[in-house]
C-alpha cells in the first residue's frame, strides 16, 4: 500500500488515542486510519511498507497480551499469528511509540516498547524514530538503548501536558523517513 499503516495494541484506550493523534498529524492522504491489532491478521499489517506501531506497557517488560495480564488480545496474540521463520518484516520501515507511567512504574518505565522493538527487529524491520530521555524521570527502562528510547514514549498519566509537543516533534522527525520508504516502494 502506498500509505503509512498505523497499528496499535491497547487495553484502556490510551494507545488508541495517541495513534489517532499521530494519524491527524500525518493526514488522511498519507496515512491509513489507525487499527487495533486485535482486529486484524498479519496480512493486513504486512501490506504496508511504512508503519507506525504503538504499544501500551504491561507486565514486567513483557509484550502486552494475556501473558502480561491484559483482558483483551494485544500484541502477544497478534505476533503469535505472524508467519513462522524468515523475516516477514524485511524491507519494512517502522516507527514505534509506547506508553508508560514513569512515577508508578519507575523501575520498568515503558519497557514493553523494547520487547516489541526486539521482536520486530528479529522479523527484519528497519526501526526509525528513537527518542531522547530528557524531560522524563524514572529509575530504569529497558527501552533505553545508547541513551535514547527505541521509539517515542508517552506518559499520558503524569505528563499529558507534554504529549502534543512530543508528538509534533516526533512526527516531524519520522514523517520524512516514512515518506521516503513509500517513495522507494512505489
Amino acid at each position: 500500500m502506498n500509505k503509512i499503516g498505523i497499528f496499535f495494541g491497547t487495553e484502556t484506550g490510551t494507545t488508541r488515542l495517541v495513534a489517532k493523534k499521530i494519524h491527524a498529524r500525518l493526514g488522511d492522504e498519507l496515512a491509513a486510519k489507525p487499527v487495533n491489532v486485535n482486529r486484524i491478521g498479519p496480512d493486513e499489517l504486512l501490506a504496508y511498507d511504512a508503519l507506525v506501531l504503538g504499544t501500551p506497557s504491561y507486565g514486567v517488560g513483557q509484550i502486552p497480551g494475556a501473558g502480561a495480564g491484559c483482558l483483551e488480545s494485544n500484541w502477544e496474540e497478534f505476533l503469535a499469528k505472524m508467519p513462522a521463520g524468515g523475516k516477514p518484516l524485511a524491507g519494512k520501515r517502522v516507527a514505534l511509540f509506547g506508553l508508560g507511567a514513569q512515577e508508578r512504574y519507575s523501575e520498568r518505565f515503558a519497557s514493553s516498547l523494547r520487547r516489541l522493538h526486539d521482536v520486530l527487529v528479529e522479523y527484519g524491520a528497519e526501526i526509525v524514530g528513537g527518542w531522547g530521555t530528557e524531560g522524563y524521570t524514572f529509575e530504569h527502562s529497558a527501552s533505553v538503548v545508547d541513551g535514547r528510547f527505541v521509539g517515542l514514549v508517552i506518559d499520558q498519566r503524569t505528563q499529558g501536558m507534554h504529549t502534543d509537543a512530543r508528538l509534533d516533534a516526533w512526527v516531524a522527525e519520522v514523517k520524512p523517513l516514512l515518506v521516503e520508504k513509500l517513495a522507494q516502494a512505489a
